[in-house]
C-alpha cells in the first residue's frame, strides 16, 4: 500500500457515480446508493448503533421523508439529521483515512485544560464530520496514529473482539532477565486485570539503554509502560510502529500526516474484514509525503 498524495496536492478524484435512489429524481445511472446507518457512519456522523438510534427516534430524513431502518441512500439525495442537512463529499461511499507520526508532547484529545498542543490540531478541517482517532497514544509516546470520518472502521480496528494488534518499539533502561520475559509474555497482574506481551523480541541496544519490539492485542490505558514499571523498569522510549494491518511509514517523519488514496483505503477496508487481519505477514507501508 502507497500513499503519495498529500494536503496541497491535488484534491482526491471523484469516482464515476452509479444509479441514484428513486427518491432523488435523478437520471438512471447517476449515483450509487448505500444503507442510511452506513453511509452516515462513513462520513464520521457517530457509530452505526448511534445512527440507528437516530433513525429510530425519527431525528433523519431522505428527501423530506422521515427515514425508516434500512433505507437506502447516496450522495445525491438530501439527508438531515434534526433538521440540518448533511452534505457529503461525492465520493461519500468511501471513508477517509490519515496516517500521522505523532511526537512526544501532544494530546489524542480534542481540547485540553491544560492548553497542551493537540494531534487534532495538524489534521485538515472537514467540513459535516469530524476525525475519529483509531487508539490512543500517552502524551510521552509517539509513533502510529490512525484517523478516519467512518465510525464502522474505527469501530472494526478498536474493538476488542477483533484482536487487532499493536506493534511498539520500547527502550528501556537496563536489560530484560529471562524471568523478566517470561512475566511479560505469561501474564502480570495490573488493577484493571492481567495483560501480557503476545510477543517480545530482543532488538539490541548500546551503553544502558535497551530496544524491544513488543505486541499486544489491547489498548488499555498506559498498558505498556504499567506493564515495565510492575517489574521496576524504566520505560525512556516508546513509539507504536505499527496498528492491525497498518504499519508507520519509515519515511514519515514526526508531526507529518499522510491521507490514504481511494484504493488504498478499499485494500484497508478488505484487509480488516478478513479474518486475521490485526496479524499480518507482510503489513502494508506507505510512503512519506509533506508536513500538514
Amino acid at each position: 500500500m502507497s500513499a503519495d498524495r498529500l494536503k496541497n496536492q491535488k484534491p482526491r478524484r471523484i469516482r464515476k457515480a452509479s444509479p441514484a435512489s428513486k427518491q432523488s429524481g435523478a437520471a438512471p445511472a447517476a449515483i450509487e446508493t448505500s444503507r442510511l446507518q452506513k453511509l452516515l457512519a462513513r462520513n464520521g456522523l457517530g457509530s452505526r448503533r448511534e445512527i440507528e438510534d437516530m433513525i429510530a427516534a425519527g431525528r433523519v430524513s431522505i428527501n423530506g421523508v422521515t427515514a425508516k431502518p434500512g433505507d437506502r441512500a447516496g450522495s445525491g439525495d438530501m439527508i438531515r439529521i434534526d433538521g440540518k442537512i448533511i452534505r457529503f463529499r461525492l465520493a461519500a461511499l468511501l471513508p477517509r483515512v490519515i496516517i500521522y507520526h505523532k511526537p512526544e508532547g501532544e494530546i489524542v484529545s480534542v481540547r485540553d485544560p491544560q492548553g497542551r498542543p493537540s494531534v487534532f490540531d495538524k489534521l485538515p478541517h472537514i467540513r459535516s464530520s469530524k476525525w475519529i482517532a483509531i487508539g490512543r497514544l500517552d502524551f510521552n509516546t509517539s509513533g502510529l496514529l490512525i484517523f478516519t470520518t467512518d465510525g464502522t472502521l474505527a469501530n472494526h480496528l478498536m474493538h476488542p473482539r477483533y484482536q487487532m494488534e499493536r506493534e511498539y518499539a520500547v527502550r528501556i533502561v537496563g536489560e530484560l532477565t529471562p524471568e523478566q520475559i517470561t512475566r511479560l509474555t505469561t501474564g502480570i497482574e495490573l488493577e484493571d486485570g492481567l495483560a501480557k506481551f503476545d510477543q517480545l523480541l530482543d532488538e539490541g541496544g548500546t551503553g544502558t539503554n535497551h530496544w524491544y519490539r513488543i505486541m499486544l492485542k489491547e489498548g488499555r490505558n498506559r498498558e505498556v509502560r504499567r506493564m515495565f514499571e510492575a517489574l521496576g523498569l524504566t520505560v525512556s522510549r516508546l513509539i507504536r510502529v505499527r496498528f492491525g494491518p497498518v504499519n508507520l511509514p519509515p519515511r514519515l517523519k514526526r508531526g507529518m500526516w499522510i491521507e490514504l488514496m481511494d484504493t488504498e483505503v478499499e485494500q484497508l477496508l478488505k484487509l480488516v474484514s478478513q479474518p486475521g487481519a490485526g496479524i499480518p505477514d507482510k503489513p502494508p507501508s506507505m510512503q512519506a509525503g509533506r508536513r500538514s
